[in-house]
C-alpha cells in the first residue's frame, strides 16, 4: 500500500515548486555572501593573532563548563579553532553555498553549510551575535528538511515540496517581521510611540549611507509618515501571510509591502545581508503562477519524497512549532518594561546552543545620541594618529557609504562599544594590545595603518560626539559630519600594562 502524508503532498490549487526552487537558490546566495564576507575577516576578528582568540576561548569555556562545553557551544572548531580551519570553514562554506546555488545535493549542502555556519558563529563570540547571522541559522536549518532530497538537479521535475516545511518558512517571516514591529511598541520607548523615531535614526544607526543623510533633512511630517507605514507593514501586514488560498493575491502584495519596505531600510543603512535574507524568505510567498511571469522556469512534480523524510518530518515538524511559538511569545513579554530579562521558558535553553529557533526584533529602544570611539596611536605621547575605520563614521567629510551585503564585523561593534565602553572593555582591551603589537590580521580591519614603520608605543581611546552636518554646513564646507570632542576613555597606555594587567 503507498503511504500518503499531508507533510509532503503538495495540495491543491496553487503549488509552489518554482517558489521553492528559487528559494533555496537564493538562500544559496546569501550563505555565499555570508561566508565570502567573513572569510576576509576572521583571522583578524578571532585569529590565532585576532582579537579574541577562537582557541583561547574554546579552552576557557572548557576550563569552565567541563564536558557541558561541547553541548553548551557546539562547533566543528573543537577539532582545531586555528586559523587554517577558520578559513577551511568560510571557504568550505562558499563552496557548498555553491552548489546549493546550482542545485546539486541540496539537502546535504545545506546541512554542511548550517554546522559551518553554526561553528562559526560559536567561536566569532560578540563578532557574529548579530540577528542576521541567527536569521540565517534559523532560515538554513528550516531549508535542510524544505530542499528536495535529490542530489542531481533537475529542470524538468523535482520531488514535491512539504506544505508544512513551507508553512514553516512562512512563520518564520511573520515571526521575523511582525516581532520587528511589535516589539518596538511594547518596549515603552516614547520615540516610538510618539513617532519620532525617524528624528533620530538616520543620524545615529551603526552605518548610515549617502541617503540617509538626505533622509534626515526631509521635513519632519515626512519622518512621521514613514514611521506609520514601517510600523504598518511590520505589525500589520504580516498578518497577511496566512491567508486562504482563494485570497493569494493578498499574501502577493504582503510579499511585495515586505520587499518594499526592506528596499528602503537597505538604502538609508548598512545591515549586511540581513535585507537581501529576509527579501528571499518572501520568496515563497509567491506560487508558481505568478512567479512563472517573471521566472523563464517550467518546473512539474515528479515522485513524492522517500518515507524516512516523510516520517522525519511528522517528528520534526510539531516540534519546531511548539518550540518556535514558545520562542515568539517569550520574546514579546520579555520586551514589556519591567519584565525584560525576568521571563524565561523552561526547556528553551536546551535548543539555544543551535541559535536555529530565536526571537527577533531591531532598535526596539531607539537611540538618540551618536557617541563614536577613535582609537589614536603615538610613538612619543605627544603627536597622535588615528586609526581610520573603513566604513564608520570616522572623517567628517567622508561620504557614508554603502558596503552591504558584506558586513565590516569590528566596525559595527565599534557602535556598540561607543555605546557602551564598559561592556566592551574586554574585547577593546584587546584590540589596543594587537594594535601595539602591530598584529597584522588586525591591522589589516582598518581602511589603512597610520605607522606603517613599526606599531606604536602608546594608544589611547578618544571620545566624540558626532551629528550629520546641517544642509548649509555642509555646502560651505563639504563635510557630512560634525563631530565634538567629549574626552577620552582611556589614558595613554602601553604593552607593559596590558601585561601587568594579567
Amino acid at each position: 500500500m503507498a503511504i500518503t502524508d499531508p507533510l509532503a503532498e503538495a495540495p491543491p490549487g496553487p503549488t509552489y515548486l518554482l517558489a521553492r526552487w528559487l528559494f533555496l537558490r537564493l538562500l544559496g546566495v546569501v550563505y555565499l555572501v555570508a561566508f565570502v564576507s567573513l572569510a576576509v575577516q576572521i583571522t583578524g576578528l578571532v585569529g590565532d593573532h585576532g582579537i579574541l582568540p577562537a582557541r583561547l576561548f574554546l579552552e576557557r569555556a572548557r576550563d569552565l563548563y567541563g564536558g557541558a562545553a561541547y553541548r553548551v557551544f557546539p562547533t566543528l572548531c573543537w577539532l582545531g579553532a586555528g586559523d587554517g580551519m577558520l578559513r577551511a570553514l568560510c571557504w568550505g562554506g562558499a563552496t557548498l553555498a555553491l552548489l546549493v546555488v546550482a542545485g546539486v545535493a541540496q539537502a546535504p549542502a545545506l546541512a554542511l553549510c548550517w554546522l559551518a555556519y553554526l561553528s562559526l558563529s560559536v567561536v566569532g563570540q560578540t563578532f557574529l551575535w548579530f540577528q542576521w547571522d541567527a536569521l540565517l541559522l534559523e532560515a538554513g536549518w528550516l531549508a535542510i528538511f524544505y530542499a528536495p532530497t535529490q542530489l542531481v538537479p533537475s529542470l524538468g521535475r523535482e520531488r514535491a515540496p512539504s506544505t508544512a516545511m513551507r508553512w514553516l518558512v512562512w512563520w518564520l517571516l511573520f515571526r521575523l517581521m511582525f516581532l520587528s514591529g511589535v516589539t518596538k511598541l511594547a518596549s515603552g520607548d516614547p520615540t516610538w510611540r510618539d513617532l519620532t523615531a525617524l528624528d533620530y535614526h538616520f543620524w545615529t544607526q551603526p552605518l548610515p549611507t549617502g541617503p540617509a543623510w538626505y533622509a534626515y533633512w526631509l521635513p519632519e511630517w515626512t519622518h512621521r509618515v514613514m514611521l506609520l507605514v514601517v510600523l504598518v507593514t511590520e505589525v500589520l501586514v504580516p498578518w497577511l501571510i496566512f491567508v486562504p488560498e482563494r485570497l493569494g493575491r493578498w499574501r502577493h502584495g504582503a510579499a511585495a509591502a515586505l520587499v518594499f519596505g526592506q528596499v528602503g531600510i537597505a538604502l538609508t543603512g548598512n545591515y549586511g545581508f540581513f535585507n537581501v535574507l529576509a527579501v528571499v524568505l518572501c520568496v515563497p510567498l509567491l506560487d508558481d503562477a505568478t512567479l512563472g511571469r517573471v521566472v523563464p522556469l517550467t518546473l512539474e512534480v515528479g515522485a513524492a519524497e522517500p518515507r524516512w523524510k516523510q516520517l522525519t518530518l511528522r517528528g520534526l515538524v510539531p516540534a519546531v512549532v511548539l518550540v518556535s511559538t514558545l520562542t515568539f511569545v517569550r520574546e514579546i513579554v520579555q520586551t514589556v518594561p519591567g519584565v525584560r530579562g525576568g521571563f524565561d521558558v523552561p526547556g528553551l535553553e536546551l535548543v539555544a546552543p543551535f541559535r536555529s529557533i530565536n526571537g527577533y526584533g531591531l532598535f526596539r529602544v531607539m537611540t538618540t545620541e551618536r557617541p563614536e570611539i577613535v582609537i589614536e596611536g603615538s610613538r612619543d605621547s605627544v603627536a597622535w594618529r588615528e586609526y581610520p575605520f573603513r566604513w564608520k563614521p570616522g572623517d567628517v567629510l567622508r561620504r557614508p557609504r554603502f558596503v552591504a551585503p558584506h558586513q565590516p564585523r569590528l566596525d559595527w561593534q565599534m557602535w556598540f562599544a561607543a555605546l557602551d565602553p564598559a561592556g566592551a572593555r574586554p574585547w577593546l582591551g584587546a584590540l589596543l594590545e594587537r594594535l601595539l603589537e602591530g598584529a597584522p590580521a588586525v591591522v589589516a580591519l582598518f581602511q589603512a595603518n597610520p605607522f606603517p614603520e613599526g606599531p606604536p608605543r602608546y594608544v589611547r581611546l578618544a571620545y566624540y560626539q558626532y551629528r550629520f552636518s546641517r544642509p548649509e554646513e555642509r555646502a560651505r564646507t563639504a563635510a557630512w559630519w560634525r563631530r565634538e570632542p567629549a574626552g577620552y576613555l582611556t589614558r595613554a597606555l602601553t604593552l607593559a600594562d596590558f601585561r601587568a594587567a594579567r
